[in-house]
Order: structure tokens, then C-alpha cells, then sequence
């Protein structure tokens, strides 16, 4: 597609991410499309506090502005003044974009964004949006994502947004950068915890944002235990230190203990870790797209709250067991039986982490685990056992 010949002209881009790292990392390709759509294009990332721990991890991505905007819902959003949204406007307005693109999941609107970004003097303007915005955006894609069950994919939603204007990139997978010093971090960290870095490991991470999707710890405990006996590799836990309960409770289920680094890794150990693990297990979560943009096969426990967010072109199985009110869009489960994680057997984990891992599987496991319908995720990449230093700069 040919470059819109106004856009062709921008080169101090502002792109506006205001999700979690999850998002942000999902975003990635379409960021990498803007700062190669000119060889002097910089690119300048507004997004919240969380999605700026990614942020500084990814190549195309020149220049971190942070804000918890009122109109996002993250954490400290709802604290904002009317002051502050000012102060934004004055801090974009000082940069002097020539363009800005908002990027917004399909239930999100865009136009409190578009609505700063006019006010900050930015003369192009681009987002999806359902009703008509008017002089909001100087370029409207209307949105086609309006029923949630056949929404495309986080990352093919976001490419699309972009390749309306021309910009385009060959390469469409996600990127997280991390570097030597990340590395070595972990395997101290590892060490002092009794891992070896240099000895076969999986990963497990049991935490997630919203409580609807997070699969039972104690169920994410037996399936580690049997996985241990199954593989002897090492296991080893990771998360936020306020998620320390969960590994606890995980652990209370196993023999042998693992390796807990729950709350002792900063983002860049997590990524070498994740990209020296011979797979992650883990929540529709940040660090499924992590192990997805190191090459990390993943295993994901995912809640039927949404389809757009399994592993992006990843070596990857994606588990759930299906319920009528799926797509349901909620933080917390309205029906209060989490089936559609709660009825997935840890047997079937195991079973799933083996055969990605091309393992055989022992009796009695004779089901091979099942994905989300075809639409809902990107095909399956087969690619090598990820290497430790992979994606250091």
C-alpha cells in the first residue's frame, strides 16, 4: 500500500498506548511499522506507568512520555485532576508532533485521546472509532471489531490501524529487548534462590491482573509437580511480590519445592528468563507475550473473557474449557463458577507442555489439549529452543 502522502511527511510520530505491558508489547509490530515508514522517523510512546516498563524495551520505540490517564481505568488513573490532563496537553504541544496514532482496544474509545492530541496542536490525527469523530481525527477507521467473539487479533487490529496510512513492516512479530546485565542478574538471583541457570527449567507465573483470569494456584501446583516427576527439569516460579500467596498456595501442592522468584525480578530478568526456559506455563498475561516475542514456547491458561489476546506467532498451546458466557469482557467471573479455568484438568497442562515441548507424554494422558477456534490466534511458529542471550541488543 502506497504511503498517504501527508503522512509520508511526519517524522516526530506520537503514538498513544495507554494499557498494560501486555498491550504495549502487542503493539510493537505497529510501533516498528511507523519508525521504519521513514528512515528519520522518531517515535514517541505516551502509555500508563506499566506499559512503560515495556516501552523501554522496545527498539522502535525512540521516546517514553508516562501518563495514568483518567480515561483509562488503570491503576492512579482515577486520582488525575483536570490540571494534569492540561499539563499533557502543554507537555505534547512543546514537542511539536506532526502526527499522533491512537491505539485503543475495540472497546475502548479513542477520542479522549484524539481530543488531547488536537488540543496539543498535532495536525494528523488516526484511530479506530464507532461513531463519527469528526475533526477528532483528521483520519477515521471505522470500527470494525464491534462484536467482541470475531474481533481480530490484538496485534493484526493494530497493524491494520496503521497500514491505513501505508506504514508496513515484513516483520509482524512482537519485540522485547533485554540486555547482558538482565542476564546475569537472573542467574545470581536464580543462584541465591537455589536454580541453576545453566540446568533445563520451566517457568510457571500463576498471576493475572483480573481475578477471572487466573487459574487456580493449587491447580497450577499439581500440574508443576507432575511436570517435575515427568521431565526433571528444574521448575521455577515467577510474578509480582504482591502474588506471593499464589506461589504458596501452588507449592503446597508440590514434593519437591521449586524455585520461587516471585517479587525478586525486575522486567528485563523476567525476559531472560523467560527466554532461557525450555517453555513458560502461565495466564492470559503479560508474560505470555513476553515468552511470545522471545520465541518461548507457552503454554496459556486463558479465560474466555476475550479471544484477541493469545500468543502472537509463537510456539503455543492455548487451554480453556468452553462456556456458554464466554466473551463475557469481565475482571471479575459475573457467574462466580470460573468454569471455563477451573474445569481444565492439570493433567491436561502437563499433557500440553510435553507435546509443545515434543516429549512424550506418559499413560494414562492420552488427550492432546485443544486450542481456541483457529480465528481466535495465530498460527503455530515451530521454531528452536530459545537461547539465554537471545534478544540482547
Amino acid at each position: 500500500m502506497a504511503m498517504n502522502s501527508r503522512w509520508a511527511q511526519a517524522r516526530n510520530i506520537l503514538a498513544v498506548r495507554l494499557d498494560n505491558m501486555g498491550d504495549v508489547l502487542m503493539t510493537s509490530p505497529a510501533l516498528r511499522a511507523l519508525h521504519s515508514g521513514h528512515p528519520q522517523a522518531r517515535v514517541t510512546l505516551l502509555t500508563s506507568a506499566a506499559g512503560a516498563q515495556a516501552a523501554r524495551r522496545i527498539k522502535a520505540v525512540d521516546r517514553t512520555l508516562i501518563y495514568d490517564a483518567p480515561w483509562s481505568g488503570g491503576p492512579g488513573s482515577q486520582s488525575r485532576s483536570a490540571q494534569t490532563d492540561l499539563r499533557l496537553i502543554e507537555t505534547l504541544a512543546r514537542h511539536q508532533f506532526d502526527a499522533a496514532v491512537v491505539f485503543t482496544v475495540c472497546t475502548q474509545s479513542a477520542l479522549p485521546a484524539a481530543l488531547t492530541c488536537r488540543l496539543a496542536g498535532i495536525p494528523l490525527r488516526l484511530a479506530h472509532a464507532r461513531e463519527n469523530p469528526y475533526a477528532l481525527l483528521s483520519d477515521w477507521v471505522p470500527e470494525t471489531d464491534t462484536a467482541i467473539a470475531v474481533a481480530r487479533h490484538e496485534v493484526q487490529r493494530q497493524l491494520d490501524l496503521v497500514r491505513h496510512v501505508g506504514f508496513e513492516t515484513r516483520d509482524e512479530r512482537l519485540q522485547l529487548q533485554y540486555s547482558a546485565q538482565d542476564v546475569q542478574r537472573m542467574r545470581e538471583t536464580m543462584a541465591a534462590f537455589g536454580g541453576d541457570a545453566s540446568r533445563p527449567y520451566l517457568v510457571v507465573h500463576p498471576g493475572a491482573s483480573a481475578a477471572s483470569r487466573r487459574y487456580p494456584a493449587a491447580a497450577f501446583g499439581r500440574a508443576a509437580a507432575q511436570l517435575q516427576a515427568h521431565t526433571g527439569m528444574q521448575i521455577i516460579f515467577s510474578g509480582a511480590r504482591d502474588e506471593i500467596g499464589l506461589a504458596l498456595e501452588a507449592t503446597a501442592q508440590m514434593p519437591q519445592m521449586p524455585v520461587n522468584l516471585m517479587g525478586h525480578l525486575s522486567l528485563g530478568e523476567l525476559a531472560a528468563l523467560i527466554a532461557g526456559a525450555r517453555a513458560l506455563v502461565c495466564n492470559n498475561t503479560g508474560p505470555a507475550h513476553i515468552a511470545a516475542a522471545l520465541q518461548t514456547p507457552v503454554v496459556v491458561l486463558y479465560a474466555l473473557t476475550n479471544p484477541q489476546h493469545t500468543p502472537w506467532q509463537a510456539p503455543s498451546r492455548v487451554l480453556s474449557h468452553d462456556v456458554p458466557c464466554r466473551n463475557c469482557l469481565k475482571s471479575l467471573c459475573p457467574q462466580l463458577h470460573h468454569h471455563c479455568l477451573e474445569l481444565i484438568e492439570p493433567q491436561r497442562v502437563v499433557h500440553a507442555v510435553l507435546d509443545l515441548l515434543g516429549l512424550p507424554v506418559p499413560a494414562p494422558m492420552s488427550s492432546v489439549a485443544q486450542p481456541l477456534p483457529s480465528r481466535a490466534h495465530a498460527p503455530l511458529i515451530t521454531t528452536p529452543m530459545p537461547a539465554l542471550l537471545r534478544g540482547i541488543p
